[in-house]
């Protein structure tokens, strides 16, 4: 089978475009975003949320509700927009017994520390830590969701803040 090259014509062309149009209108994908200024934008990362209420599963209940379990007791803000080049930080503070460890996400991949990003934990007492991870300067490559997960061997607990970048005129 041979192909041949048609040559296209202005009106192809606006053809074409209004098929696409047309196509992408009806998916998620291309639907078009606004600018980066102060509006929202739809994550498609889900948020998470406190893990807490009743289970069908009585096992899960009990983990999840367990009295030495790990619990977040104090987080950062659900959302949050950052300038660029400004510092940003969250903050995580959690309870368990024994102490939980936390764990910082971003985009569902654990963050490591690097030159342009910290991360501070102070213990506090047997059953408490706190939890705060800081990024100076921030760049359009820090929007996201982050996730705080606390741990110990009896339950998990996580928050999520979404983060998106506005631009400071001076």
């Amino acid at each position: 089978m041979k192909f041949e090259k048609i040559p296209m014509s202005r009106l192809n062309w606006l053809v074409l475009g209004i098929v696409l149009l047309l196509f992408c209108s009806q998916t998620v994908n291309c639907q078009r975003r606004g600018g980066r200024g102060r509006g929202r934008t739809k994550s498609r990362v889900q948020i998470g949320l406190p893990i807490t209420g009743k289970y069908r599963d009585p096992e899960s209940d009990q983990y999840y509700n367990h009295e030495h379990g790990a619990k977040i007791t104090q987080a950062s803000h659900f959302d949050y927009e950052y300038v660029l080049g400004h510092k940003i930080a969250f903050l995580c503070v959690a309870t368990g017994t024994p102490r939980p460890e936390i764990t910082w996400l971003k985009d569902g991949a654990e963050l490591f520390q690097h030159p342009y990003m910290h991360v501070n934990e102070w213990r506090i007492g047997d059953d408490k830590i706190k939890s705060k991870i800081e990024i100076d300067p921030a760049t359009q490559m820090d929007a996201g969701v982050y996730e705080c997960v606390s741990d110990n061997m009896y339950s998990i607990d996580r928050r999520s803040f979404k983060t998106d970048f506005s631009i400071a005129f001076d």
